[in-house]
């Protein structure tokens, strides 16, 4: 039982130094939010455990499992575990949303000879559950990946794309933008039901209306670069009652 674990992490973009030496750790059946206003490093931080290209880091190190993959290019990090949902999640144009699934999984399972070849008629039955279970219309999977979506819509196929991949670590980059009140409930659900199943999630969010349907086990507050504070929900509280701004003062951080 080891999940993530960030030491000491230091990122630069351009000649910013974003991130100025992060401890944060995900342990498998647990929800981790991670909080903070906006500037503070939050998706940075998402980006470099990813190792998203134009996020260097210059010290601490990632590790998944007690694994160093620090020096990993992004899909192989991917392949051993992680996953990220982005924040805006881009526009695939040409490319069916049912194609795209058929391929995560074939990438998953090793299927190199032709990663869009339905190997399995039982998967599409599969996938057509899964489309039901998010949220998203019907005719979801015939149409171009994200192309057209709303954003509750692009948030439900993230999810939708996190199911298919199966990964240890779901790190999700405000997953509530864009949803109603149902939405979030539904994706809560799934998430729950993600955790109960030994899977870890990062949670990145501004604010707390999620933990009304899903109470994360742990709360952390990124500020200028650093986790100034780690604990219980009730840090999230103190920050619906004060601010960022007011909790930060209080903190002498």
């Amino acid at each position: 039982m080891e999940g993530l674990k960030v030491t000491g992490l230091k990122v630069r973009v351009g000649d910013i130094e974003v991130l100025r030496g992060v401890d944060i750790e995900v342990k498998p059946g647990e929800i981790h939010a991670l909080m903070g206003p906006n500037g503070s490093g939050k998706s940075t931080l998402a980006y470099a455990i990813m190792g998203r290209e134009g996020y260097e880091i210059t010290g601490g190190d990632i590790l998944l499992d007690g694994e160093r993959i620090v020096d990993l290019p992004t899909h192989e990090r991917a392949l051993k575990g992680l996953f990220l949902a982005l924040q805006e999640p881009p526009a695939i144009p040409g490319v069916r949303m049912s194609s795209f699934l058929i391929a995560i999984r074939n990438k998953k399972e090793g299927k190199e000879d032709d990663l869009f070849k339905l190997s399995s008629p039982r998967f599409l039955v599969q996938l057509r559950k899964l489309v039901e279970k998010v949220g998203l219309p019907g005719d979801v999977l015939q149409r171009e990946v994200n192309k057209g979506f709303s954003g509750g819509e692009k948030k439900r196929s993230e999810l939708l794309q996190a199911l298919v991949a199966d990964p240890k670590i779901l790190i999700l980059d405000e997953p509530d933008s864009g949803l109603d009140v149902d939405g979030v409930r539904r994706v809560s659900e799934i998430l729950r039901e993600l955790v109960n199943q030994g899977k870890g999630i990062l949670l990145i969010t501004h604010y707390t209306r999620m933990f009304t349907f899903l109470e994360p086990d742990r709360v952390s507050v990124l500020h200028n670069g650093r986790i100034v504070a780690s604990g219980g929900v009730e840090i999230a509280r103190k920050i619906d009652e004060f601010g960022y701004q007011g909790f930060v003062e209080s903190l002498g951080a």
